[in-house]
Formats: C-alpha cells, structure tokens, sequence
C-alpha cells in the first residue's frame, strides 16, 4: 500500500528522502539538518540567476523540493548581485544559523553534488553558467565529481 495514497505525493517523498540521505552522506546523519540545508542552497541559487533560469530549474525538481525552492520567492527582486562566494555563502549562512554550526561552503558542495546527480546535465551547466566565476567554480567541482 502506498504511504500517502497518491502515486504522486509517494514518488516525490521517495524522491526528496533520496535527495536528503546524499546530502547526509556529505554533512552527517540528521534529516532536519539536510533539509535546511537544502533550502537553503536553493534559494541563495535561485535567487542569484534569472528568474526565467529559475524556473526551468524549479520545473525539474521534485514536487516537494520545488515547494521549498518558491518559498518566500521574490522573481522581481531577482537576480541579486552577489559576486564574490563569500557574498554567496554568506546568504547561506545566514538561512543556517538557528540549526548546528554547518559550514556553508560544505553545505553548498553537497547540494551541488545532489543537483548535479539528479537534475539534468545541460540544465545544471546552464545554472552554473549563470553564476559568477568563484561560486561556479565550486559548483562545476561537484559536477565532476
């Protein structure tokens, strides 16, 4: 028997806990902790490319995530102008400061390596693309890996 009853909600569960033990496997052991993480992550990307690339990201991750992804979601206020990754990992850190101490640069690899696992290919160098050339650097190592 299915878990929710519908097929939908049961593949992007199934889905989403994949994409969460990935992120544990490089952070640790705790769900919490990968699912702010995650988050966190996606909305410091999000909100540095271009709303139009957004969505095409949103559009490929699962139902669940993508809920996470729009959330508090300001398309008009998009893209800012982080340039440098300390400005970036900044932003990450800032969303994960009431959880453990977590390094944002760790937590924004093993995000990076989950998008680059599951999301397709030529999205992904499209959103590395589109990031400034220190934060695309650390994103593209993961791609590789």
């Amino acid at each position: 028997m299915n878990a929710t009853g519908l097929d939908v909600f049961d593949k992007t569960l199934q889905t989403t806990n994949i994409w969460l033990d990935e992120i544990m496997d490089e952070i640790g052991p705790d769900r919490q902790v990968a699912w702010h993480v995650l988050g966190a992550v996606l909305h410091a990307l999000r909100d540095r490319i271009q709303p139009d690339l957004a969505a095409h990201l949103g559009s490929q991750l699962p139902i669940l995530v993508r809920g996470a992804f729009y959330d508090r979601y300001q398309p008009s206020k998009a893209p800012e102008e982080a340039r440098s990754l300390d400005e970036f990992l900044a932003k990450i850190k800032a969303e994960l400061e009431l959880i453990r101490p977590l390094d944002s640069e760790d937590a924004f690899r093993a995000v990076a390596k989950v998008l680059a696992h599951h999301v397709e290919e030529g999205q992904m160098h499209k959103v590395w693309d589109a990031l400034p050339g220190e934060i695309r650097r650390v994103a593209e190592a993961q791609q590789a890996a």
